[in-house]
């Protein structure tokens, strides 16, 4: 395990000079780990590779001497973008290689712009429609277990476990402590089959114990509440690194995945390949072979608070939308019995809001409402896109083409459907398939000149609020006056009437010039 101050493991070749301040672009030294062919979809080191080669400013190098606290920090101040700092653009993928202790380097920013994913992922589809989703459930892989795999060339088990020896990152200095940010935790059902892939916040308790958030309803919840009833517990594995296809295939809500589809399956058809995974050693689990770093362990019915040294739980870490969220109490541990990582693993993580974690959580909640998407015969979908803005969850632009006039009146019923199954968009924003959704300015141009907020937004008041959304609680909802109670979410309708579409057609559109 080894990374040096002047060069960064699982990046290619420099050619051209650093453009962003504070980091520079290095050469990879051989012996990187990227096989011959390896696929970007398929590892991480790969789509380093692969983005080094296509955008070669893309892959930078920090090897400034820096605590592992002070590394989130110095990103978001010099790389990230919305919603962590005011600033859009698209985020580079740095190599932290001077963590003050570590000899791992810390990648960040991987996913800092939504084009690399759609380069390294050839089966995710540019355009939404209920179509492009059906093909892709369709061309479903399923995963094949390999032996020998690269994560397990060094291992560490039983009391040799020690995970403060990887560069875990605390993001704030009002941070519960170092967590991990980046990493599926794989579990399957021993008796049903049924198996998960999940990304939660998971804050470092000692040198082989793990406090996991799991969100209500959340599968790996299921399957643990399962193992604690049979009177057992639950094996799993949690990988550090993994390839692009299995970190967007995670974050897919699994209760529109049709039955008998796995994450993992869903996962070899946005690669367009199966994925690999390689059975532990300690543990009846399989991680991802192709990942940086596994950890085996279980989890068992322990419970622990999210906070150290007997301290009351307070804040845990920044959040997908931009502010610091809420430490809980009672969390299940995760008991970690053995550690097995390539032999120059990369560390990775991402700071909380910001691009990455939007384009991620973007293109996966996307899926999910395409899977999701009620039948309205006067409506074609063509596109859905959740914006950075939101932190890829709150703010869903939904293009539709309208084939009857009665599409006028249907375009309601499709929003909440929407916000009934998907209780993280807070807006629907509803518009012609002539604008273009994933342009904010374009979004804003349809808003401005297609709808009046006053007349064309419709509310929910009966559906449940985002509670980490600070405009969505009671004391946001006092402070604004609304007597009534918590404001509901909200659909806006910024299409154009279907009788007045040709008077209201664009002046440089599709044959006009």
């Amino acid at each position: 395990m080894s990374a040096g101050a002047e060069t960064a493991r699982g990046a290619g070749q420099a050619t051209g000079a650093d453009t962003v301040r504070g980091a520079r672009q290095e050469p990879v030294p051989t012996g990187t780990g990227v096989s011959a062919g390896a696929h970007p979809a398929l590892s991480l080191r790969a789509a380093l590779a692969r983005l080094r080669e296509t955008t070669p400013g893309a892959v930078l190098t920090r090897p400034d001497p820096l605590a592992p606290e002070a590394v989130a920090g110095d990103f978001a101040e010099r790389y990230a973008g919305v919603p962590a700092v005011g600033v859009a653009r698209p985020e580079p993928a740095v190599l932290y290689t001077g963590v003050a202790g570590h000899r791992t380097p810390v990648l960040l920013g991987l996913y800092g712009d939504d084009e690399r994913l759609y380069d390294w992922l050839p089966g995710l589809p540019w355009a939404l429609t209920p179509a492009a989703v059906a093909a892709l459930v369709r061309a479903a892989r399923a995963p094949v277990q390999v032996t020998g795999a690269p994560v397990q060339q060094l291992t560490a088990e039983g009391a040799e476990v020690d995970l403060r020896r990887l560069p875990v990152l605390t993001t704030t200095p009002r941070d519960a402590g170092p967590y991990l940010t980046a990493a599926l935790i794989h579990a399957q059902d021993p008796v049903t089959g049924e198996s998960s892939l999940s990304a939660h916040r998971m804050l470092v308790l000692d040198r082989d114990r793990l406090a996991v958030w799991i969100v209500p309803g959340r599968q790996l919840g299921l399957l643990y509440e399962r193992a604690l009833e049979r009177g057992g517990r639950l094996a799993v594995t949690v990988s550090i690194g993994v390839p692009p296809a299995a970190l967007v295939a995670s974050a897919v809500n699994s209760r529109f995945l049709p039955a008998g589809l796995s994450k993992l399956a869903l996962a070899g058809a946005l690669a367009g390949r199966p994925l690999t995974l390689a059975a532990g050693r300690t543990q009846p689990a399989s991680g991802l072979a192709e990942a940086e770093i596994v950890l085996e362990g279980h989890l068992d019915g322990t419970l622990a608070d999210e906070a150290l040294g007997g301290a009351e739980p307070g804040l845990s870490l920044p959040e997908f939308l931009g502010y610091d969220g809420r430490a809980r109490a009672g969390l299940p541990v995760l008991t970690v019995t053995a550690v097995t990582t390539r032999r120059d693993p990369l560390y990775q993580a991402v700071i909380g809001p910001g691009r990455e974690q939007s384009h991620l959580l973007g293109a996966a909640g996307a899926l999910s409402v395409a899977l999701s998407l009620p039948q309205t015969p006067a409506l074609a979908v063509q596109d859905l896109h959740l914006s950075p803005a939101g932190g890829g969850m709150l703010l869903l632009a939904v293009a539709v083409r309208k084939e009857r006039p009665e599409a006028d009146r249907q375009l309601n019923a499709l929003a909440e459907d929407i916000l009934t199954r998907h209780p993280f968009v807070k807006t629907v924003v509803l518009t012609d398939e002539d604008v273009a959704i994933r342009c904010a300015e374009d979004l804003l141009w349809a808003l401005t000149t297609r709808s009046n907020l006053a007349a064309d937004t419709t509310e929910w008041t009966r559906l449940p609020p985002v509670p980490m959304d600070p405009s969505q609680t009671p004391e946001w909802a006092l402070a604004r006056g609304h007597r009534g109670g918590i404001p509901g979410r909200t659909a806006i309708d910024a299409t154009t009437p279907f009788a007045l579409r040709a008077r209201t057609a664009r002046s440089f559109g599709p044959g006009t010039t």
